[in-house]
């Protein structure tokens, strides 16, 4: 499937556009992951920016969230690497995280909240100004972006980096695609 295509399922499923803003950040870091990982940034990128293309669909049935997508996915001929990331990037679905895409997207997925919830504290409001520092401080605070599962985030030790590597590369990845976030 080319990002195109995929990006138009996004589109056709998601009206939130703070959720929109989320799945492009998710995407973004995926790539830079599979980059740093050495792994298909194709595939990594697709499982970032569809992971979350059937929240509004399931909000009120989050064991469903990500199965549903995953699906119509499967079913659109996308690879099953894909759509099991998807599964498992939401612990509700109790899909086993196997793979080194599935630890990444769920690493990824609350790690980019963090991010976004830490430049929006900043003065400028820019991630142009945000640190790994300023994010890593965040971290700590555990009343700050509550929902930012720290656990989550902390699980990147499972795909072999660092919390400020893994910091680092997602800082890097958003920081490219500002415009698109609104930051």
């Amino acid at each position: 499937m080319e990002r195109q295509e995929a990006y138009n399922i996004v589109l056709a499923n998601v009206k939130n556009n703070n959720l929109v803003k989320h799945m492009l950040a998710v995407e973004a870091v995926m790539a830079g992951l599979a980059v740093k990982l050495d792994q298909n940034a194709n595939d990594w990128r697709l499982a970032g920016l569809l992971h979350d293309a059937d929240y509004e669909e399931t909000k009120n049935d989050m064991p469903r969230q990500g199965v549903i997508i995953a699906e119509k996915l499967s079913q659109l001929g996308i690879a099953d690497e894909i759509c099991h990331a998807i599964k498992a990037h939401n612990d509700k679905t109790g899909t086993a995280r196997q793979s080194l895409m599935d630890k990444a997207i769920y690493a990824a997925d609350p790690l980019t909240g963090l991010i976004v919830a830490s430049t929006l504290v900043l003065p400028s409001k820019k991630i142009a100004d945000l640190t790994v520092e300023n994010i890593l401080n965040r971290f700590k605070e555990k009343s700050f972006a509550k929902g930012a599962r720290r656990d989550a985030i902390l699980s990147c030790v499972e795909i072999n980096l660092s919390l400020e590597e893994f910091v680092s590369i997602a800082l890097e990845e958003m920081k490219k695609i500002s415009s698109n976030l609104g930051l």
